[in-house]
């Protein structure tokens, strides 16, 4: 249990990340400049993945929980913190062409 726990946090860390490390879309589709809104709707898709990838390893283990919105807002307020390093990456050290 403790691995899977390990490997969730991992891959939310990083899903949390991507958006702000990369300027294509998706990671796939090149954008000439991704806004931040673009980012915020990628962070939102990624959020729901791995959600799913969660709730996923826990069917693996045990009879998955009913959850509130309560569980909602703190696992949103995680993965925000989780993209601060790509924000400040992105935002404030990354030297921008004009």
């Amino acid at each position: 249990m403790q691995a899977s726990v390990a490997t969730l946090l991992i891959v939310a860390f990083m899903a949390a990340n991507l958006p702000f490390l990369t300027s294509r879309l998706a990671g796939v589709l090149p954008v000439a400049n991704k806004h931040f809104g673009w980012r915020l709707l990628e962070m939102a898709v990624l959020f729901l993945l791995v959600g799913l990838f969660a709730r996923f390893l826990e069917a693996k283990q045990m009879p998955v929980q009913q959850q509130h919105w309560q569980f909602y807002v703190t696992t949103v307020a995680l993965f925000v913190v989780f993209a601060f390093p790509g924000f400040v990456y992105q935002m404030f050290w990354k030297k921008r062409s004009h």
